[in-house]
């Protein structure tokens, strides 16, 4: 099912561009206060987890964007108004998104659907009587739905929110290598390089290629860097295989999909028809809102987005 969002900006902040930096800069939402748990891995790594200090209350994991963390604004500020709604949300940092370098060659990627799985049954086997939604943001919100797709029917989660999914990978890296896009990939690369070149320097005997300054767009850092440490042949073989569209016709799960007309990270034909949506799966789509953006007209909602997802997740609880 398809539905128009009702979300509206403030005339002054209708500038998709706008949208995307104050919602992440600006209009920053209060700390949280949290607690980290470091899990170790079979395979010889580890993930940090940042979880709710509330004792009681159904579980929300959040798979965050990319270069994201739990000081994220969008993180914090859906921290906060999940609590409020009275869930206990609980983030996975992807793989050296922590603070510190994970020990493998590997690290994460828009279709790593095999740590979500992973975290999804660590959250099972430790609270085994409370139900488990999922949301996901930007890259994390493509990889959950690859998830979802996989899993279908054998799903055990309650329900899953997606904001801002790239959905078609190799259009949101022709995109963000266009105009002014190309100051988020410029900044994004930056964050990405930074956190590559400190794993090489830990760990030399790693022999990871160089993030050189040739690497200098999506299409060029996938090829050289994500595509051959994550399994895959090259970039093409990357974007098609890990490209979460393909997969939303097999979600079991009820899902939400929030997306932006709009959005500088990619374009609107990565946002798909009815036809390819699960019997359960709403797309809202808004005219307005940037990317990962969604700041509201009243200045008592800003922060729309964050109070939104929370909305979602209550009607999904209650279903």
């Amino acid at each position: 099912m398809i539905v128009d969002s009702e979300f509206r900006p403030s005339w002054w902040l209708s500038n998709p561009h706008l949208q995307t930096i104050i919602a992440s800069k600006v209009f920053k939402p209060p700390l949280i206060p949290t607690s980290r748990t470091r899990i170790e891995l079979a395979d010889g790594d580890f993930i940090d987890i940042n979880a709710s200090q509330k004792p009681t209350g159904d579980i929300v994991a959040i798979f965050h964007g990319l270069a994201g963390c739990v000081y994220s604004s969008y993180i914090q500020g859906v921290f906060n108004t999940l609590e409020t709604a009275g869930f206990r949300p609980v983030l996975m940092h992807w793989r050296g998104c922590s603070g510190e370098p994970n020990r493998l060659a590997r690290s994460y990627h828009s279709g790593a659907s095999d740590d979500i799985s992973w975290f999804i049954e660590y959250l099972r086997a430790r609270f085994e009587h409370e139900k488990i939604y999922a949301l996901g943001y930007s890259l994390g919100a493509n990889a959950l739905l690859k998830h979802l797709g996989e899993s279908g029917a054998m799903s055990t989660l309650s329900g899953a929110v997606a904001v801002c999914p790239p959905l078609v990978l190799a259009e949101g890296a022709k995109k963000l290598n266009t105009g002014l896009a190309r100051n988020y990939q410029r900044y994004l690369l930056s964050l990405m390089c930074a956190q590559h070149e400190a794993k090489r320097t830990a760990y030399p005997e790693l022999n990871l290629p160089a993030a050189t300054k040739q690497l200098d767009s999506f299409w060029a850092f996938d090829d050289t860097i994500t595509a051959p440490l994550h399994g895959y042949d090259g970039v093409h073989d990357y974007y098609t295989r890990c490209s979460a569209r393909q997969f939303l016709k097999d979600i079991s799960v009820p899902t939400h999909i929030l997306c932006a007309r709009d959005d500088p990270f990619f374009t609107a034909d990565v946002i798909p028809t009815e036809a390819e949506l699960a019997i359960g799966t709403t797309l809202e789509i808004s005219k307005q809102g940037g990317h990962v953006g969604f700041l509201g007209r009243e200045p008592s909602n800003r922060r729309w987005l964050d109070t939104h997802v929370a909305k979602v997740f209550g009607n999904l609880a209650r279903k």
